[in-house]
């Protein structure tokens, strides 16, 4: 399958979290034009407490500069776990365009700011300790989740994501998502995009906001999610061989969300396959 962009976020290359080797698998069945790489790409975070670099992990970044080489327009947008790039924005490295934000205009001229949204995060940007803290209780969860799904597999039962559930129970949890969402929207409308593209939070979501299409793209450590733009200008979310079960409305078909310049373009959500 090719498209006119993919957008993706939060791989997380350095934990033992990363479905890198599933990540592989999506990035050689679907090709583009334009690579998004939204930020947490690689987590300088864990990396600094314990190294961890698998064969897989090497494999994603090779695939990713092999795109470069074949003609595909790779933009990297460095998040807070792999704030270290960000010293070397507006550089390129083997071909990569790393940058602070990005804009991509859409096939019908809609404009989407590309950020990864940790600025929009109250706890990394004025408590990076309780940050560290959250990180690391974040990462014992997934370590519980990696051997919950080890027993689901052995029984014939598909992929559960633990953390992504808890997120969906928890009331503030749910309260500092809507809070994120509505304040990257109302930043996008200040600067007079009409959408925005995110990350960071690790909840894949496509709505209309107060006038301004609202994509985040998910990760690639629970939902193995990815926004693409297919070359007739529409905009899907995709999930590789998954079911999210907290956000089963992503499954639906939906219309279009915000009124394009041109043609109105339909907006879908749906899940990819390792057949696609």
């Amino acid at each position: 399958m090719h498209y006119r962009a993919v957008f993706i976020s939060d791989l997380h290359l350095g934990t033992p979290g990363c479905q890198a080797e599933e990540l592989l698998a999506f990035l050689k069945s679907h090709t583009s034009d334009h690579l998004y790489l939204v930020g947490d790409i690689v987590d300088g975070w864990q990396l600094r407490r314990k190294w961890f670099w698998p064969q897989a992990h090497n494999d994603v970044v090779q695939k990713i500069l092999k795109r470069v080489r074949k003609g595909c327009h790779v933009v990297y947008i460095p998040g807070n776990h792999d704030e270290f790039a960000r010293d070397f924005v507006d550089h390129h490295f083997g071909g990569v365009q790393v940058m602070e934000e990005a804009t991509h205009t859409m096939l019908d001229g809609r404009r989407l700011w590309l950020i990864h949204g940790d600025y929009f995060d109250p706890v990394v940007k004025y408590a990076k300790w309780l940050a560290y803290v959250g990180d690391s209780l974040y990462e014992f969860t997934l370590r519980l989740n990696r051997h919950f799904n080890r027993i689901r597999a052995r029984l014939g039962m598909p992929y559960w994501s633990l953390s992504a559930f808890l997120k969906g129970k928890v009331k503030k949890a749910l309260n500092f998502v809507a809070d994120f969402e509505k304040a990257v929207a109302h930043e996008a409308h200040k600067r007079g995009y009409q959408g925005v593209v995110c990350g960071h939070i690790h909840r894949a979501e496509m709505r209309e906001i107060d006038g301004v299409l609202y994509c985040n793209d998910g990760d690639w450590v629970e939902s193995r999610s990815a926004l693409v733009e297919h070359m007739d200008g529409s905009l899907e979310l995709v999930f590789w061989n998954q079911v999210l079960d907290y956000k089963p409305a992503l499954i639906e078909a939906r219309a279009p969300l915000v009124q394009p310049v041109a043609a109105p373009r339909p907006l879908t959500a749906s899940i990819a396959s390792h057949s696609s």
